[in-house]
């Protein structure tokens, strides 16, 4: 359950060991109230269940800028100068973080780890050498790989977007962006890859050939998986939905816009979703909610763990802190089977105001903290045969009878309304929203996790 805690030449945080747990009872801000990693919860350890993951662009790369000023963090591991000493300092930095905090995970895109090059071949050298030293750490640590993935958004080749872009020369330099990445997740390990089409999408409906730019996106991705299976990669492959931002708007809009695009090009045998809960919020949808339509589907792959701010209303990538958010989802989650091969990643970061050194530990616990009780609270609420009845007894008039035959397809319209005529006006039942909910709360506030 504890990974060995790394250290380099320098350590960068020096005065935090290893985070413990220490129970509700701890007052302690650099410990866990309820994460207990080796706690069984409905058959599985805490850390079986939720799979906890650090993503190294936020965590690591973020200086807290925002548009309307520069960064007001300076990161003691920035090299001036030498950008592999500098590559080399934020990963030591990045193992300690991680191990110091005791995840089992962590995710990356290839630009967080390693500078782009003058030419295809240089970055493909330069992601190699940060894919070696991330070998390294991961054997003396223990450390894995969540997922990797390949940044194709932010260089301003990808202003029209990568798979989806109309000029054929960007898109064939997006795709040697994924090969290079998929060649580090397979190196190191990764148990799933994901795309975020964060420019797959148009500013411009009226100057956008959208059938065109989707039938390449799946071309794109058929093309990646190919590749993928081909050289022994035999994880998942995620999708991650988003509606707009920065795009006015993105193809892969929800979980539900997701799911039919990889049915329709029968790509959902390899692909799957991660889910960010403030992607879902802005979609206008609940976190919950796009977990619960991708787990109907049998295609909830992953989480990106986080929050957004509805006063602002875009994607503030806060630390989740929401209970209520988190015992949601983690209803979603049991009631699905679990995450597989994903895991729930903190696609999360500091606020431009918190600027010490153990906010990132603070903020991470936190986070930690919440899914944890909210796992222990969905298992609470599921247990529960209120819950059951609620939810299901609703549906008992589907069991037996004309509705049973119904769902089996046995009445067609005309026995529809004929059963209609003979029963006459049907009989109100309440749905009982606020005793469900209820019930929720009462488990929340027992505060006994």
């Amino acid at each position: 359950m504890s990974r060995t805690v790394f250290t380099g030449d320098t350590s960068y945080f020096p005065n935090i060991d290893q985070i413990k747990f220490e129970g509700p009872g701890s007052d302690n801000p650099l410990a866990f109230k309820t994460y207990d990693p080796g706690r069984v919860v409905a058959g599985k350890t805490m850390e079986e269940h939720l799979r906890f993951a650090v993503c190294y662009w936020h965590s690591f790369c973020a200086t807290g800028a925002d548009p309307f000023g520069p960064g007001t963090r300076v990161h003691p591991w920035e090299v001036q100068g030498d950008a592999m000493a500098n590559a080399t300092e934020k990963m030591n930095a990045a193992f300690e973080f991680f191990t110091k905090l005791n995840v089992p995970y962590w995710c990356f895109h290839d630009v967080d780890m390693a500078w782009e090059g003058d030419s295809v071949a240089q970055s493909e050298k330069n992601l190699q050498a940060c894919v070696d030293l991330a070998k390294e750490r991961q054997k003396a640590t223990g450390m894995k790989l969540l997922w990797g993935t390949a940044n194709l958004f932010s260089n301003p080749r990808y202003m029209n977007g990568a798979a989806t872009n109309p000029n054929f020369d960007v898109l064939a330099f997006g795709a040697s962006q994924v090969k290079a990445a998929i060649d580090a997740t397979i190196e190191l390990g990764g148990e799933n890859y994901v795309f975020w089409g964060g420019r797959e999408g148009y500013a411009c409906l009226q100057n956008t050939d959208t059938k065109r730019e989707l039938e390449h996106f799946a071309m794109f991705l058929e093309k990646a998986r190919d590749y993928g299976r081909s050289n022994g990669f035999t994880g998942t492959f995620l999708i991650e939905p988003k509606p707009m931002e920065p795009m006015k708007h993105q193809y892969d809009f929800d979980s539900q816009t997701v799911i039919g695009f990889l049915r329709h090009h029968k790509l959902d045998g390899d692909f799957k979703l991660n889910i960010e809960a403030n992607h879902a919020t802005l979609a206008g949808h609940t976190f919950a909610h796009d977990l619960r339509m991708a787990s109907d589907a049998s295609l909830l792959g992953s989480i990106d763990a986080n929050r957004g701010d509805p006063q602002n209303g875009w994607d503030t990538d806060q630390f989740p802190s929401d209970l209520y958010d988190s015992v949601h989802a983690m209803m979603v989650v049991l009631e699905g089977g679990g995450l597989g091969s994903g895991g729930l990643n903190f696609d999360a970061k500091l606020r431009r105001e918190s600027t010490d050194t153990d906010d990132l530990f603070i903020a991470h616990i936190g986070g930690m903290d919440s899914f944890a009780r909210g796992l222990v609270i969905a298992d609470r609420v599921l247990a529960d045969p209120r819950t059951h009845e609620l939810r299901f007894g609703r549906y008992t008039s589907f069991d037996s009878g004309d509705g049973k035959r119904f769902e089996e397809g046995d009445l067609d319209l005309q026995a529809l309304r004929d059963i209609a005529a003979v029963n006459g006006e049907p009989q109100q039942i309440s749905g009982k929203q606020e005793l469900m909910e209820n019930i929720i709360n009462d488990f929340i506030v027992k505060g006994d996790c």
